[in-house]
């Protein structure tokens, strides 16, 4: 299989979204030393389509859709090939880190579902534990799982859900994006461009200066402290990490107190010990959605977040802070690198992306059916259908110029920000790794310096790699 570079909720595909295939796999059947061509030829096939999802319950539309629409058509197809299938679904409603120690539990001990939806985070500590292989190594023909017509449609940044060490382990679901909000309004009243698009940290600062201007007005919110969590990380110190030039993680080492990090460090001081931002709402529980709140009320200029906020914070409808005018009132900006050209891989412009992958469990008993169920849930139709009408970012970009064509800032994120976008390392230490870039801005927003925000920091992410031989300090 040709290399794939390597760059590391909304739901994988809203529909097939946290979609599991759990076939009849037999206890003492290891299945994973058989040919990968194993019962190809059955004409009769039972399997039970597992999710974290239940009707009226966890991911609900989810497990609606796959039972009264993907689970019918995938029968009807495989029934006009002549194969008589049957596909049974299993709900669940646990939570996430729950369900993932059941698969996990199943998965050690050569059981549990044939197609397994994992988070892309968990994809190289399941890799490297063993639970799944290189697709091509379970459907053992390369050029059959290589030339799916799917991949055309998925752009390469995308695939990287699904991919560990250059090799594909799952097909990716739907993505998402971060972006700079900023509010129009605000801008018209600081003298700032309607069609604002920094490109360098200096002028996002700049363009704080005179939102600071504004009476009653926070002007910049990127997210920090610990209190934030993963939003913190996710919404803030990784995009802009990518933006001087480095991953968090890279050939295996995690990224300690280095230029990069303290280049992110000195950021966040010059954005939160200058009045540009509010410390006080990095330190509250409910800080990330008293800035949704204050974003609305035209109470801050800049905010760092996903499409999320714009498809379910602000949405005029249904939002949790309804702002009716907010085709009008909110512009989004491209996360600018440090400066131009500084960003990884020499970009102008960065952001990170979530999202998951379905994978095959390599103990199937049909792992040539589960490849056609595969392809199946993330062909055109099903992905669109699972949408069930709504707009959201999906893997495929037919599917996404088709249902973003009427959302201009989601077309955006689909076309413009995905090409750039990176996605988190999916390594066992990477929550620890994370905590520990939580803390360290809690500790530059609360009054420390930066050096020894970034000396405290190389101290924890030594104690999360296990090892200081895991950790890179250059």
């Amino acid at each position: 299989m040709r290399r794939i570079s390597r760059l590391t909720p909304p739901a994988l595909l809203s529909a097939a979204a946290l979609v599991l295939l759990t076939g009849c796999l037999g206890a003492s059947d290891d299945a994973g030393d058989q040919d990968a061509n194993r019962n190809a030829d059955a004409t009769k096939v039972e399997l039970t389509l597992g999710s974290n999802s239940v009707k009226g319950g966890k991911n609900s539309a989810g497990a609606t859709f796959t039972q009264d629409v993907l689970i019918p058509k995938f029968v009807e197809a495989q029934k006009a090939k002549g194969v008589d299938v049957t596909v049974k679904f299993q709900g669940d409603g646990s939570d996430d880190e729950v369900y993932k120690q059941k698969l996990s539990l199943d998965l050690s001990n050569k059981s549990g579902p044939d197609l397994i939806n994992i988070d892309g985070i968990w994809v190289g500590e399941f890799a490297q534990a063993g639970y799944i292989k290189p697709l091509t190594d379970t459907v053992g023909d390369a050029a059959k799982v290589d030339d799916w017509d799917g991949w055309k449609q998925i752009p390469e940044s995308v695939q990287q859900l699904g991919v560990f060490e250059g090799k594909r382990y799952g097909v990716p679901g739907g993505t998402d994006g971060r972006v700079l909000y900023f509010n129009k309004k605000l801008f018209q009243q600081a003298g700032l461009p309607a069609d604002w698009q920094p490109k360098s940290w200096d002028e996002i600062i700049q363009a704080g200066q005179q939102l600071k201007k504004l009476s009653g007005v926070t002007p910049i919110q990127i997210n920090a402290g610990t209190a934030m969590g993963e939003a913190t990380s996710m919404q803030g110190v990784l995009p802009l990490l990518v933006g001087t030039g480095a991953t968090i993680n890279t050939d295996g080492k995690w990224l300690g107190d280095s230029p990069q990090v303290r280049q992110v460090l000195e950021f966040y001081k010059q954005i939160y010990s200058t009045g540009l931002g509010d410390p006080v709402l990095q330190r509250e529980a409910k800080g990330r959605d008293k800035s949704f709140a204050e974003f609305a009320a035209n109470k801050i200029g800049i905010l760092l977040e996903g499409d999320y906020f714009w498809r379910s914070v602000v949405e005029p409808k249904e939002g949790v802070a309804k702002m009716a005018d907010r085709d009008a009132v909110v512009g989004y900006a491209q996360i600018p690198a440090v400066k131009a050209g500084a960003g990884i891989k020499g970009q102008d412009f960065v952001s990170m992306s979530g999202g998951g992958a379905v994978a095959i469990n390599p103990n199937t008993k049909f792992p040539q059916q589960a490849w056609e169920l595969l392809q199946f849930m993330n062909s055109a139709e099903m992905v669109e259908a699972g949408l069930n009408g709504a707009a959201k970012i999906t893997q495929r970009s037919d599917v996404n110029a088709k249902v973003l064509a009427g959302d201009p800032m989601l077309n955006f994120v689909a076309s413009e920000v995905l090409r750039n976008t990176q996605y988190r390392p999916g390594l066992a230490e990477y929550p620890k790794v994370s905590a520990a870039l939580q803390q360290a801005t809690a500790d530059v927003v609360g009054g420390k310096s930066v050096e020894d925000a970034a000396k405290a920091y190389q101290t924890a992410v030594e104690a999360a790699a296990g090892s200081k031989d895991k950790v890179s300090s250059n």
